[in-house]
């Protein structure tokens, strides 16, 4: 009797062991591919595709075009990491000081939550789960991080960023994004047009590129000044990230 009773939940034990496995080899195997192999899309694409048809939006489109860092402008990395990340090149997937400065933050203002998350963090995210905010998603996040930044050089981990990041409602990929707002290529845009661009990152769909609003211009120059403070061009340079 007993080894009746309890035989389904072997089964469901083995079933969820046997599925874990299957999305951690999958995820392996992205690490691996996608060290080298353009991304067709990533996980936050197909989410909001999935949620838009969901709701009956069927004239949605998770649109993105891939480009090499060669196809983008040098002010585009440069902007991301003067709004993001400006530690990118010299941490290991983790900024702990802005760890800190965040729960510490965040424990005096539950309405204002303050994120610390690196480029890094933000590609794992974007590339391979959903979006939100639970301590799983950030352990998984964490995990994915580390394998990403073992196999994965800087540059390699700038480029998939901005290929798959949002920059507003079905536009992923600074492509994208400079086809849309600007009517050029990416590796056209300006220091203006990329500090705009970075500016919106925060939160793409209630920052609009193609309408910004005074707090947005405001983030915009301030992103400009921190790129000049960062040295401009030569700090791609100095870390190979160009």
């Amino acid at each position: 009797m007993k080894k009746g009773r309890f035989a389904p939940w072997r089964f469901i034990r083995r079933w969820f062991l046997r599925v874990g496995l299957a999305i951690a080899g999958l995820w392996i195997a992205g690490i691996l591919l996608f060290s080298f192999l353009p991304v067709p899309f990533s996980a936050v694409m197909a989410e909001r595709q999935i949620s838009a048809w969901l709701t009956g939006n069927f004239g949605y489109v998770a649109h993105s075009d891939w480009v090499s860092m060669d196809e983008i402008s040098s002010w585009m990395p440069l902007a991301v990491m003067a709004a993001e990340d400006q530690k990118f090149p010299d941490h290991w997937g983790f900024d702990m000081a802005s760890i800190e400065k965040a729960i510490s933050h965040n424990g005096r203002n539950e309405t204002r939550i303050r994120g610390a998350s690196t480029l890094s963090q933000q590609t794992a995210k974007n590339l391979f789960l959903w979006d939100g905010r639970s301590w799983v998603r950030k352990g998984l996040e964490a995990g994915l991080t580390v394998g990403m930044e073992a196999v994965w050089t800087k540059r390699r981990i700038l480029t998939v960023y901005l290929n798959i990041a949002e920059f507003g409602e079905g536009t992923f990929g600074v492509e994208a994004a400079a086809q849309r707002y600007f009517r050029k290529p990416a590796s056209r845009l300006s220091a203006s047009e990329a500090a705009l661009l970075a500016a919106v990152l925060p939160n793409p769909i209630r920052f609009k590129a193609g309408a910004p609003s005074g707090y947005v211009r405001q983030r915009q120059q301030w992103i400009l000044r921190q790129m000049r403070q960062l040295g401009g061009e030569s700090f791609l340079a100095q870390h190979d990230l160009k």
